[in-house]
């Protein structure tokens, strides 16, 4: 950020090549994106341990930190500690839904009590079933917060809402009904915490909710916009908020491109740029990106790749081969990195600094090595392997999540930038999330 730096000194799979296209991609999960196949998902009694229903998700932790803003600052305390008990919520939702379809007698902050309380409900049940038959309902009512609210947490919370519909019950039309509401609010709202909200909301409806290749495509220009002016192209500038949440949900929208080489020098300048940002989280976050897009300039060996130099063994065993350069500055920009993985400034708080080492130790590794995933440890094991990547998430009920891949890591983030504590709840009983993220569980 100009100001900023002046105080200081992205399976979807692997990227495809142009000749052909990998084995091995994401599922899909939005229309006319171009993707490849993934491990086929495996059945829901293999993925998470079954467990009784459950609002508590205490049992949910992981060994990371995450810069995230939580959705539960807005919700009311009482709307958060348990929606009765059986399937009491269900009923409780139903009018939850109706009040908010219904405005005629309603007040901004009536409004915000009822959005708050049917967004706590999708948070911690899968209410596919229950949302289905109101969405037609329910869309023009949010959208009518979304571009008329009286207040900032109305805002916010309708977009909040938009976007637990979407995750709930993904459409093949909704993007073309939110997006002009949304980019409007990112643009013109006079409440900068409602941009930041509405940024992370139209990731969500590109995702899920019908947009195209092209679609996706300008949403990632929009975003690489605003990181590159500092905010200041939707009138915030050096708000650094707003650029990682920019930051990050452009890598969010990578991981369903197979093919991003086209993208990737306008990217890679920006995101080297913000590298000298002052705001650790943009540091962080334009450096995740880095990795996405070295670790995507790989795809699986085909069988009439000769081998070259440049190919790699990923941590199955898989020869992969370097489609194309990600940056032809990579000795500065591997400097850059190596500064960033040690620095000692007392400007930045002690946890700020163990986080920026932690991240950039393996943005670095990824840069040396692209078929390194995050938390990738090359100590070797009694067979003399190296232990490969250590970033393992505890899950409910026992076992752990692996996240090996970046592509892996950004969208967990996205997902639980998203969910919150419903992460687990989704990733048990929704088959969109889990389509997402389609990790298998391993045993303690």
């Amino acid at each position: 950020m100009h100001d900023l730096r002046k105080q200081a000194l992205l399976e979807s799979g692997k990227t495809v090549s142009r000749k052909a296209r990998s084995k091995e991609t994401t599922p899909p999960t939005s229309r006319n994106i171009s993707r490849g196949n993934s491990a086929v998902p495996s059945p829901r009694g293999s993925r998470v341990g079954s467990r009784q229903g459950s609002d508590d998700e205490g049992d949910f932790s992981d060994d990371t930190e995450w810069s995230t803003n939580s959705i539960d600052a807005l919700v009311a305390p009482g709307e958060l500690d348990g929606d009765g008990a059986g399937d009491a919520w269900i009923a409780d939702l139903e009018d939850r839904i109706n009040a908010i379809t219904d405005r005629k007698r309603s007040s901004t902050e009536g409004r915000e009590q009822q959005m708050s309380a049917f967004i706590a409900a999708l948070t911690r049940h899968f209410a596919r079933e229950e949302l289905r038959p109101k969405v037609e309902e329910l869309l023009p009512a949010l959208l009518k917060c979304v571009k008329s609210g009286q207040s900032e947490r109305e805002i916010i919370l309708a977009l909040k809402a938009l976007a637990m519909i979407l995750i709930t019950e993904p459409s093949e039309t909704i993007y073309d009904a939110v997006e002009g509401p949304i980019k409007t609010t990112i643009n013109d709202s006079e409440h900068p915490a409602a941009k930041v909200a509405a940024i992370h909301a139209l990731s969500i409806a590109t995702f899920y909710g019908g947009a195209s290749l092209d679609e996706t495509q300008e949403v990632m220009d929009f975003y690489l916009d605003i990181a590159s002016t500092d905010g200041a192209v939707i009138d915030e500038a050096d708000n650094g908020n707003i650029v990682v949440a920019a930051l990050e949900e452009w890598g969010f929208l990578a991981t369903q491109l197979d093919d991003v080489e086209d993208l990737t020098e306008a990217a890679m300048d920006t995101f080297v740029d913000q590298l000298e940002s002052s705001d650790v989280g943009v540091q962080i976050a334009a450096g995740d990106n880095i990795a996405l897009l070295y670790e995507k300039s790989y795809t699986e060996a085909e069988s009439d790749d000769e081998p070259e130099d440049a190919d790699e063994e990923d941590e199955g065993g898989n020869r992969m081969v370097k489609r194309y350069t990600v940056y032809r500055q990579t000795h500065q920009l591997q400097q850059i990195l190596e500064r960033l993985a040690k620095a000692s400034s007392k400007r930045i708080s002690k946890k700020d600094r163990k986080h920026l080492h932690l991240e950039f130790n393996d943005i670095l590794g990824t840069i040396e090595k692209p078929t390194r995933g995050p938390r990738y440890s090359t100590a070797l094991d009694i067979e003399g392997r190296e232990l490969g990547s250590r970033m393992k998430i505890n899950i409910a009920g026992g076992g752990k999540m692996t996240i090996d891949k970046w592509w892996k890591l950004h969208r967990l983030n996205g997902l639980k930038r998203l969910l919150q504590s419903g992460f687990m709840v989704h990733y048990e009983f929704n088959q969109t999330v889990f389509d997402s993220l389609p990790v298998i569980v391993e045993d303690d």
